[in-house]
């Protein structure tokens, strides 16, 4: 189905056609980068390793200066990536965790 801009929706079924389109998109970009994040905890070597705070501040710092050069707030952005950064760390320590040797 062809992308209808949103100035050009005019009904809120369009409106919500386009959304839903966009959440598939959204959930198959985060499953993607998912599959990094899960070989990302593979080539760490201990829990403490899965918080790199340079790391996250530069992920921050991106994300902030695409969303205002394309006039989304860089609030929004900043609080969505730090709860998407925060769950991926707390997996990585997880997996670090039970990859352990026991002792």
């Amino acid at each position: 189905m062809a992308k209808r801009a949103a100035q050009n929706c005019e009904s809120m079924d369009q409106v919500r056609i386009e959304i839903d389109q966009i959440d598939e998109q959204l959930v198959d970009l985060i499953c993607e980068r998912f599959a990094y994040v899960d070989r990302a905890w593979q080539l760490k070597k201990a829990p403490a390793d899965a918080t790199v705070p340079w790391r996250i501040q530069q992920v921050i710092d991106k994300v902030r200066a695409r969303a205002e050069s394309n006039g989304l707030p860089p609030e929004l952005v900043e609080a969505l990536w730090r709860q998407m950064i925060g769950w991926f760390i707390q997996y990585e320590e997880e997996k670090l965790r039970s990859a352990e040797p026991k002792t």
